[in-house]
């Protein structure tokens, strides 16, 4: 019997609810994540999870606004996952650490800063809608930090859901060998459960106990056929990953299941197969199977390599294994303010740290002192005194720790890859209902950005305004709300507004002369550079390209050079927002000969050089542009295409999705505000769409991309 869990009465209580036994061996532990586009049913499942694993007592429903994971009060009113919820629970005698990540594309950090910690994830994927635009983007996510994934098809129970075309997406649209291990029983409203191909039975699920009672049965006669021709595929793909299992394949000798399970791990981990599971979070059917197969298919730091890192100096190579006895290393990837105080997560790599060790931060170089550390579940903490390899844990009393930071042993240090964020690109001026909160409502401002790396927010220097900045519409909204509501402070909030990049065309050359006189000093600078423009997403670059026979005295005011520039790069000339895809080549300066050169003047000068070649550069400013799905029915279709031209969208593709339509187009931000009440009017309300950005560019530029 694969399912460790027994039957339980209505109010059966079991003895390991809401705790977890002793440590296990790094072997038995797993860090693995849900990861799938908005409303594919992450947090129902994991619900489901908790509740087989007897983490909880009860079922906490999304759309009741009472699910464990999602304890803000703004995920609840929403129902939709803002930030990443870590939880722990025990099953087949393994200790499992989850984080429930969001599906929203405003929200995308808290995925990408899971995704950096975890060993495996589960790629979620709705039954009807399947591969989704943030499917895309946090399995490509995934790809970058070479996760390994199982696959899970949700909401087989309703209308239109359709596994095979799910399965047939995965494999197209990212280039992988998904291969069944199950096959849905019944579809739609008749989904009854799944049927095992592994172990060749049909799995059916109790509805008097919420599907805690699985019950094994012989596989229905209508299923034959296709659980054989699935099953057929399935031994291929495992011979190939697996000599013996092909030995035995091709002699046509029988495969036993832990043959088949044991070559499946290995492909999942060397990330050659993705299993693919299915069932219905909703309707308590097949989340057992799935929970096996988190144990069965995704690794344990065990069968990892180890943490790849630097030391200090960001050059020389350096490592740490999965385990006890290495020295300490952890990465903090996550920062929370609840109650006021502040809280990091780690995940702890290599080694042990327990409660009042002085650790050192090496990204800062500073050393601190962990004064608690906590086992997290959802919004509930409990002290631990020690965390070792392998866990994922909460530390409170790092004041000088935010997110990507590394944390290690002072004795052996070690730089670990931080977690890059996204660049916002929407915002909104604010201010507090009365003045006497400007200064509250900016230290609230600063932990929120402390949080959460790609909410940004400045004062205006000339006028005092406040702007926040985000990824969209929706993040603002629930920033706003969190001030309003979590600390209290009254606000009024402007309209949004985009922001937008500033970069060349050609090539511009520019002078920058600065000259004062004090009584104290004489202060001179003179500076001459070239500006091109570079391709999209390059950032800046910069060179030298200064004659030959420049004095040692000259080159001691490169530094205070580049410094002028990059500080003149942060707004450019059209409208004042930042210079990005540009090269920027020094290729000259003067000085007074019977002067002692003072930097200051160079900074100035370059500064004023680079502006001067911007201005003959000819400047042009980059919008975000974004890449949008809609889906409509099909009898609406020219109306919907209609009113995204008008917007200045470019449309890529339209797939056909039976009655209806998948619209894949790129737009400017700018030209969708308000969209989604227009594609209801257009729609009769049947219509969706999902937007993420793209790239900051010219409309021109989208074909391209």
């Amino acid at each position: 019997m694969l399912y460790s869990l027994a039957p339980v009465e209505a109010g059966h209580q079991l003895t390991n609810r809401g705790t977890m036994s002793k440590p296990k061996p790094l072997s038995r532990v797993r860090n693995m994540g849900i990861m799938a586009h908005i409303d594919a049913g992450k947090t129902t499942v994991t619900e489901r999870i908790l509740f087989y694993s007897g983490k909880t007592y009860r079922i906490g429903e999304v759309h009741e606004g009472e699910a464990t994971m999602d304890y803000m009060i703004q995920e609840r009113e929403k129902g939709i996952t803002i930030t990443a919820a870590v939880t722990s629970f025990d099953w087949l005698d393994h200790e499992i650490h989850l984080i429930d990540t969001p599906g929203h594309v405003d929200f995308t950090l808290e995925v990408e800063r899971s995704l950096r910690v975890l060993d495996g994830v589960i790629a979620l994927f709705c039954g009807v809608g399947g591969v989704e635009p943030q499917s895309e983007t946090v399995w490509f996510q995934a790809d970058r930090y070479q996760v390994p994934r199982i696959a899970f098809v949700n909401k087989m129970d309703r209308l239109g859901a359709d596994f095979q075309r799910v399965v047939e997406q995965i494999r197209e649209r990212f280039g992988v060998v998904a291969v069944p291990i199950q096959i849905p029983w019944g579809a739609e409203a008749g989904f009854t459960g799944v049927v095992d191909l592994i172990e060749q039975k049909a799995l059916q699920f109790d509805e008097q106990d919420r599907g805690s009672t699985v019950i094994p049965c012989e596989i229905p006669a209508e299923l034959r056929e296709p659980a054989r021709k699935a099953r057929e595929y399935l031994l291929e793909v495992v011979a190939d990953l697996d000599d013996e299992v092909a030995m035995r394949y091709l002699d046509g000798q029988p495969v036993e299941p832990k043959m088949i399970r044991a070559a499946l791990r290995q492909g999942t981990n060397a990330l050659k197969v993705v299993p693919v599971l299915c069932g219905s979070g909703l309707k308590d059917r097949g989340i057992q199977p799935l929970m096996d197969a988190i144990v069965h298919y995704l690794p344990s730091p065990a069968d990892l390599p180890g943490v790849i890192g630097t030391l200090p100096d960001h050059v020389t190579p350096a490592e740490r294994p999965h385990n006890d006895k290495a020295p300490f290393s952890s990465l903090a990837f996550k920062v929370q303010y609840p109650e006021g105080r502040k809280l990091v997560y780690l995940r702890v790599y290599s080694g042990k740290v327990a409660a009042g060790d002085v650790v050192l931060n090496s990204s800062r170089d500073k050393t601190i002192r962990i004064s608690r550390l906590f086992a997290i579940h959802a919004d509930t903490r409990t002290r631990i005194d020690t965390a070792s390899a392998g866990m994922i844990v909460g530390a409170a009393g790092l004041k000088e720790v935010t997110t990507g930071d590394t944390l290690c042993d002072p004795a052996h240090p070690i730089l670990l890859e931080p977690i890059k964020a996204r660049e916002p690109v929407i915002s909104v001026a604010i201010e507090p209902q009365t003045m006497r909160d400007k200064e509250k409502l900016i230290d609230v401002l600063g932990k929120l950005a402390d949080e959460d790396a790609t909410f940004h927010f400045q004062e205006d220097a000339d006028t005092g305004e406040l702007i926040m900045r985000g990824m969209g519409e929706l993040h603002l909204e629930i920033m706003a709300d969190r001030i309003r509501r979590d600390h209290g402070l009254g606000l009024r909030v402007g309209q949004p507004e985009v922001i937008f990049r500033e970069t060349v065309l050609k090539e511009g050359s520019g002078h920058g002369r600065f000259f004062r006189e004090t009584e104290e000093e004489r202060i001179f600078g003179e500076v001459w550079v070239v500006v091109s423009p570079l391709p999209r997403n390059s950032g800046f670059q910069y060179g030298l390209s200064l004659p030959e026979d420049l004095s040692s005295r000259a080159r001691r005011l490169l530094d205070p050079i580049r410094e002028g520039i990059e500080e003149s790069l942060t707004g450019g000339v059209l409208t004042g927002d930042p210079v990005v895809d540009v090269r920027v080549n020094l290729v000259n300066l003067t000085l007074e000969e019977s002067e002692t050169p003072v930097p200051l003047g160079y900074r100035i000068a370059g500064g004023m050089a680079l502006r001067d070649a911007l201005r003959q550069a000819d400047p042009t400013l980059l919008q975000p542009l974004m890449r949008l799905e809609v889906y409509t029915p099909s009898e609406n279709l020219g109306e919907v295409i209609g009113d995204l031209s008008a917007r200045g969208g470019q449309i890529l593709q339209v797939d056909d999705l039976g009655p209806n339509k998948l619209i894949q187009a790129h737009a400017p931000l700018k030209m969708m505000f308000g969209y989604s009440t227009q594609l209801r009017s257009l729609t009769q309300g049947r219509g969706n769409f999902s937007m993420e950005f793209l790239t900051f560019g010219t409309l021109h530029e989208t074909i391209e991309l």
